[in-house]
Order: C-alpha cells, then structure tokens, then sequence
C-alpha cells in the first residue's frame, strides 16, 4: 500500500488522487494513478470537467493500471490490486472482469455495492487504513 500511495502523488487530477499497484507472487506487475486521457491536458493544469460533482475527464487509477497491463501484454489473471480509494461501481466491474481475486484498498470512496458483490464472487476486499 505504501507503493501505492508513491504512485498517487503522480496523479494529475488533485481532486482526489489515488494510486494503483497490481501484484501477484509479491511482484509488481503494473502500476496506474488517475489522470486525463493521453494527449489532453492535465486537470491540476486547466481545471475540471464537472459532472454530478465527478471530474469525468478522469480516468481512474484501476483502470489506468489495468490499461498500461493490457498495452505491455501482462498478465494479471489471480493477482491482488492495492488501491489508495476502494473502486468505484465502474472500475470494480472492470478490476474483477480483468480477473483480480483480491482487492485491498486505503480510504472507502462512495459506492457501497462492491462489498455484497466481491462476497457472492469470492473475492477479497480487504481494507488497510492508510495514514
């Protein structure tokens, strides 16, 4: 989680930044923060793109790692995600359709769902406070 939090302060949306470690066999695979899509500019540069009190330009630091796994062809099938914020509704869907087994997470971020569906799917959530 510490490596985690490190990877956080990469993050380009100061919102609320939150770092990604995907590791199996205590290794690490691949590692995601949250920032805006390639190409376009950072919100800490320009501002935020406002939804329902969201920043929707975005992209989330689950799926930021499970991207940069996919790009450099790593696979992350049975591996554990160490997550500063507990997964949103959509990225939970992605980290467990990607094939995670075990998710521990620092801080609780909204969308309680993700607790009654990691149980019917035997997945462990598993929460770590964080300083």
């Amino acid at each position: 989680m510490e490596i985690a939090k490190v990877v956080s302060s990469r993050a380009t949306c100061d919102r609320k930044m939150v770092g990604a470690v995907i590791v199996r066999d205590r290794m690490i695979l691949v590692t995601g923060y949250n920032g805006s899509i390639k190409g376009m500019p950072h919100c800490s540069d320009v501002g935020h793109m406002m939804e329902n009190n969201h920043c929707i330009a975005t992209i989330h630091a689950e799926t930021n790692a499970l991207l940069a796994a996919a790009k450099t062809s790593v696979a992350i099938e049975g591996a554990t995600l160490y997550v500063t914020a507990s997964p949103c509704w959509n990225c939970f869907k992605q980290v467990i359709n990607a094939g995670i087994k075990r998710i521990v997470y620092g801080d609780f971020y909204r969308d309680e769902r993700i607790f009654n569906v990691a149980k019917q799917l035997n997945v462990d959530l598993i929460h770590l406070a964080t300083d």
